[in-house]
Parts: C-alpha cells; structure tokens; sequence
C-alpha cells in the first residue's frame, strides 16, 4: 500500500545536501517520490509500505550523515527549535569575529597604506596567531570537518568540503611555517601566514548562515499566521452548562459557545445567534460575512459581535483550515520543474571546482609564478570559497515557499510548486459556466405584476412554490420571504408535469407556469407581457407566468446570475493574453446570453462532463497550454486532464482534492491573481538563477587570477546567499 510522509530534516547547508538525501532515497527498493527542501529543512517521501518501513527510510538519511524524524506537524516546537539554531549560531559567530579581529588587525602590517596604523607585536607573532585560530579552525569549524567527512563518506561532496579544503589548507600550511621556522619568530614580517584567511573565512560563512537562518524565517510567515489562526480550546456546551475543552476532543455533534470577539474553533453550523464574522485570513476577503441560523462558520474566523451556538460539523483535523495548511505546508516542500536545473548543477559542481582548483595551483606554482607556493596557495584557497553553491541551492525553493505563501494570504492555494511554474506557461483558460462565472444558483431577475399589489402577488406565489422543491422555485420562494413575514397555506396542490404547479390558496387557484401552458390551454397573456416574455426569454432567463383566479397576474424571471467581478475578470485574462473559453451543459440560449455579458466570444453548450475533458484534450493536442476552470465536482474530468486545474469553491464546498489549484472564494478575480503571482514567483526564480551562475562565472575567474583575497572571497560568499533569500522575499510584497 502507498503511503506518504513528511519528515523534518536537520543539517542541511546546500543543494547539494538536499541532491544527496533524494539520490540515496530514491535508490530505496519501495520509495516512488522523494522531494527534500533546502530551504524548509523538510522532506515528502511516498513508498510501499509492504517494501519498506518510514523508519528504514529515516535511518538511510542517517547514515549519509543528516538527522531525520517524522514530521510532526509541531509549527511551534518547529519554531523554538529554528529559535534555538539561531541563537547558537549568533554565539559561534561572536566568538568566532572575537578571536578574528586581533589577526584582522595583524593584516594592516602587510600593507603600506596602513603604515600610520599601530599593530602590537604580540599581534603578528605566528605562535599567537596559532593559538587564536585553533579554537576557530576546530572547535567552531568542527561542523564543518563532520559533515565533510559524512559527505565524503557517502560518495559525495558538498560545500562543506570546500570550506574544509580551503581553511585546512591556509591553517596547516601557516601551522608549518610556524613551527619550521621557530627561530624566525623575532622577524615575522619575514613569514606568509594565512591563519587570518583560515579564520575571516569561517566567520564570514557564519555571519552568511546567521543572516540567512534569520531571512529563511521570514519565508515561513504565511503559514506561520495560519498555524495562529488555530486555537487549542473551545467553550462546549452541554446540558446547560457552559466548559472548556481541547479542540482536538471535540467531536462532531458537540455543541460550541462562541462569544464576541473569539476566534471560531472548529467548522460547524450555526444553531443559535447572529453576528458579523471577519474570514479575511482565511479568504482574503476584507469585509465582514453576517451569519446566522443554518450557515456555516470555519476555524480561524473571527466572531466580531454577538454570541453563536454552534453544532460541530468537522474534527479538527478535517476543518477547512486544517487542510488549507496542509496543501500550503505540500506546496512549500515541493519542487518546480525550474529546480531540476540547480539539483543537475550542484550534483556535478564540487568535483569541477576542486578540478578548477588544482589547475589554479598548477598554474601558479608551476608557470605564473614558480616555487611561490603561499601565492598558489592564496588562489586556490579563494577559488574554493568563492565557488561554494549555496545561493544556487536556494534560489528555487525560497521563491515557491513566499510565492505560495503569499497565494495563500489571498485565498489562493497552490497544491504543489510546480504549479506555480506550469501557471504561468498557460494560453488557454477554459471556464466553466454554473458557479464559476455564474453564481451557481437561481435568483428572480426580473417581475411584471398586473391588477395585483406586489405583497399580496408574493404571498400568494411564495404559498405555492414553497410547496415546491425545485430550484426555480426555491428562487421565488427566496425572493418572496423579503417581502412578506408569512406564507398562508396552500392546498391541492398539483405539480403539472413540464409546465410547472398550481394550488389553492385563500380560496384562489393559483398556476404558476411555463408560457408553453398558457399557449396550450389557450389562456390569455396581454401583449404587453407577451413581449416582455419574448425580451426575458432572449436573454436566456427562465420565464414562469402567473395567473391567479382565472386572471392573468404577472410574469416573473428567474436565471443563474452572472458574478459580479466575472466581466472584469475575463477582461483581465485577455489583457494577460489568454484565449478564454466557455464550456457548459446549459441551453445554447442561455450559454450565448452569459457570454454576451462577460465578453466570451467561443462558447460550447450542451456538452457532458467528459465531452469537456476530451476538448481540452484536443486543445493540448494543437500545443496549448490549457487551465481549466470548474467548481471541482462535474468538472472533475476536465480538471484532471487540464495542464493546470483550478477548482472555485466556498467554505465547506471547497473543492481540495479536484483541481492543482483551489481559490477559497469563487471569485474569477482570484485565477488572475494567482496567474499574477505564478509570474512574479518564476521572474523571481529566474532572477535568483542569474545571480547564482553570474556570481559563480565571474566571480571564480577573479580568484584564479588573484584578483579577489581568500577573505574578501569568503564575504562575498555569504552575501551572495543572503540576496537571494532577500530577493525571494519581495514576493511577499506582490501587487495583484
């Protein structure tokens, strides 16, 4: 049997970390997919249960040198912990710069522009210098020795390597100076030493993860708010009687008191009460939803005035935002197509830079300048720092976990990030009609009453149709109840098959009808009604007449409404270039009459839920990138088939598990967004690239030909990562 888990995983410092832990993995007999995020410090893991055990798989990562356990879904001990390697980190870097800056000082002897500086002696004597570095090189730098040696071993090299490389080779090369040339200790201007670059490069690669470890944190503010929107307690009430309990013990059915001001614990029903309930966080809507008596409220949401007694629907685990955290958390540890590109580059990186290295040395030692090993020695050592992948590394999943998170903010949720790339690829936008540019349920448009008040027209209509289940008459039932407090009661009731229903009510037989059945028992309309049927049925309404005692009484309209943001949303996805088209299973009638609204100009009625995946088939077939976009249940086919599916839905409806994408609130607005977004997330993955490979190719020529200090190398390193984090987090920032 398949089964997924997520894992938190530890000691990660590059891509090529990340590279290593999947390639070990996916060699598992058993594992299908694995995907490690550099950036989250997490992993997804998918395999047969009945091949292998997640423990297996976490003591593998193990072995290879990183610590894994199961992901337990802790955001706050997740926290403390990232808290805690920060602070340890900030201790390492203070003590590391504290016992740098007395040879940093040292530096200003070798240069003459420097000559008005006072360096003490004890500063440039080598035992001295020895002696501060060892704690930097050994027990601060051990790290980096450990998990060199666990890449090593593992037949592999990461950037640790590298550093090691590089500070070994100027700390043991000034340790043999010191101690071969003892005697030379009284004149130590005479002696090269590199323990001052040993040291500057450490530190500058800790300052680099500190500032980095510090910037990635803020990468995690969206779901970090999500996880706030939960709370741990709810007011039950039972028998009267009003008491705490855990969340996580509340069961379906339980009864809940939510006061004003409080957050809504758990999804349920309103059974009791009114209030406004704020649900921005959660939709990205800014005004406030009125609810009472039958709607629903979701965890998280706000209760701004009012009590509510509400009757539990959903466990904790199963609530709307527990799984709108879910798909945000899936997001954010998964790859775009894009990250393919670095992982193949960091696989094959370290070798050619050690490579590069040893050419460097030759280069100088043998040709530029012969017999001068400390200048080789200085190049090599730069080069080897310089080239240390850790911006590449973090250039993709930095931007799909702000991109996805700032979807999210909006209500827009983002399954996987390949989606965010694949989005913003797309030329076609297939739209469905009922619920997505319309509202997805009827309404009374239009009326026309004769010889009647308009009160007494709706009490008596209202009468009937709530006898009624059908949807057309529940519109005018609905439409009726604003106009009056109370229906009188409707008897014999008769449905005519086809046509419509009539009853008696106050004595009156009323028939409310298609015009069909006026036409074929030859009852009259006046002409003016008449026409006004011809104008309501051209525009694709359904028409029901009315008569009332033998009379003609009025006409009323009924139709699906178009979405107020829908017009302006096509309109935005032609600006962007999309080719829009509508598919629906309505009449042609009433199809063309949407699309005459909303600006759609090729329209298909009266197609079946598959007829829609097999056009979109043949779209993709012509080379088109297709997104489709239903209400995630008929339109489940087309979703599938879709490059991209986007599924609209509203609380409780929300259609998760159908479509790639899922926008909380039905508003078309919201794909244009997330189309928007989906395009700053992949110029900001492409902009992260540019600086990684520019960075690299310009900067690793300079170190071979000397043009960049082993220090200075080091610094430059470590900035490089951080800007890429920082670039990453404008998203955050995006207009939509």
């Amino acid at each position: 049997m398949k089964e997924t888990n997520h894992l938190e995983i530890s000691g990660m410092h590059c891509a090529a970390c990340a590279t290593r832990i999947e390639k070990a993995i996916s060699k598992i007999d058993g594992v299908e997919e694995v995907h490690v995020n550099l950036a989250t410090e997490k992993g997804r893991v998918t395999f047969s249960n009945h091949t292998i055990t997640i423990n297996e798989i976490i003591k593998k990562i193990q072995v290879i040198g990183f610590d894994a356990k199961i992901d337990r879904k802790n955001n706050h001990q997740s926290e403390i912990e990232k808290l805690r390697e920060v602070t340890v980190l900030k201790w390492q870097f203070f003590i590391s710069a504290l016992l740098t800056f007395p040879l940093a000082w040292a530096m200003f002897s070798h240069f003459n522009w420097a000559s008005f500086i006072t360096v003490p002696a004890l500063f440039i004597h080598p035992l001295f210098q020895f002696v501060l570095t060892i704690p930097i090189q050994f027990i601060i730098g051990f790290q980096f020795y450990e998990r060199a040696w666990k890449s090593l071993k593992s037949g592999s090299a990461n950037m640790d390597v590298l550093v090691v490389l590089s500070t070994s080779a100027a700390f043991f090369y000034s340790h043999y100076l010191t101690f071969t040339n003892l005697n030379a200790s009284e004149h130590p201007h005479s002696i090269v030493l590199f323990y001052e670059t040993s040291a500057f490069i450490i530190t500058f690669i800790l300052l680099g993860k500190l500032l980095e470890a510090r910037t990635k944190m803020r990468t995690t503010e969206a779901i970090k708010k999500l996880y706030q929107l939960q709370t741990k307690t709810a007011t039950v009430y039972l028998n009267g009687k009003e008491s705490q309990s855990p969340v996580e013990q509340i069961s379906p059915g339980n009864v809940i008191i939510v006061k004003s001001g409080e957050k809504v614990p758990i999804d349920g029903q309103v059974i009791e009460g009114h209030s406004m309930i704020d649900e921005s966080l959660l939709t990205g809507e800014s005004v406030a939803i009125e609810k009472g008596i039958g709607h629903h409220v979701y965890a998280g949401t706000i209760n701004q005035n009012g009590t509510l007694k509400i009757k539990v629907t959903k466990r904790n685990s199963e609530t709307t935002l527990s799984q709108i955290i879910r798909i945000v958390e899936e997001a954010q540890s998964s790859k775009a197509p894009i990250q393919h590109i670095a992982d193949k580059v960091t696989g094959i990186f370290v070798p050619i830079i050690i490579l590069i290295s040893i050419i460097t040395f030759v280069l100088w030692y043998g040709m530029i300048q012969p017999g001068q090993l400390s200048e080789a020695l200085e190049k090599v050592i730069a080069v080897l720092i310089i080239a240390c992948p850790c911006a590449l590394g973090l250039a993709t999943p930095t931007s799909v976990m702000v991109g996805s998170g700032r979807a999210a903010q909006t209500g827009i949720l983002f399954k996987e990030g390949k989606f965010l790339e694949v989005l913003g690829k797309s030329n076609v936008v297939v739209l469905d009609k009922t619920g997505t540019i319309t509202k997805g349920e009827p309404h009374v448009t239009d009326m026309y009453v004769e010889s009647f008040s308009e009160n007494d027209f709706f009490e008596l209509i209202g009468a009937v149709e709530a006898a009624s289940g059908h949807p057309v008459a529940k519109a005018i039932v609905t439409e009726a109840k604003k106009r009056v407090f109370y229906f009188p009661d409707a008897t014999e009731v008769l449905t005519i098959p086809g046509y419509g229903i009539k009853a008696i009510v106050k004595g009156k037989e009323v028939i409310i009808s298609n015009p069909s059945y006026f036409i074929h028992n030859q009852l009259f309309i006046p002409s003016k009604a008449d026409r006004e049927i011809e104008r309501l049925e051209q525009e694709g309404k359904t028409v029901m007449v009315v008569a009332i005692h033998n009379r003609f009484a009025g006409i009323i309209a009924v139709a699906d409404e178009v979405k107020q943001s829908s017009k302006a949303a096509i309109s935005r996805l032609k600006q962007m270039g999309m080719d829009v088209i509508m598919l629906t299973g309505d009449h042609e009638k009433i199809a063309l009459s949407v699309a005459k609204k909303t600006g759609i100009r090729k329209v298909q009625a009266t197609i079946t839920p598959q007829k829609k995946a097999e056009i979109i088939q043949s779209l993709q077939a012509e080379g088109k990138q297709v997104v489709m976009v239903g209400d995630g249940i008929n339109d489940a086919p087309a979703l599938t088939v879709a490059d991209v599916g986007i599924a609209m839905g509203t609380g409780s409806d929300i259609a998760i598990e159908s479509g790639d994408i899922t926008v909380i609130k039905g508003d078309l607005n919201k794909v244009v967004d997330a189309m928007k977004i989906s395009n700053a997330t992949m110029i900001n993955i492409r902009q992260n690239f540019v600086w990684a490979f520019l960075y690299n190719i310009i900067s690793i020529p300079f170190a071979m030909f000397g043009l960049l200090a082993p220090w200075l190398a080091g610094a430059v390193m470590a900035f490089s990562s951080v800007s890429v984090v920082l670039n990453a987090l404008r998203l955050q920032k995006t207009r939509i």
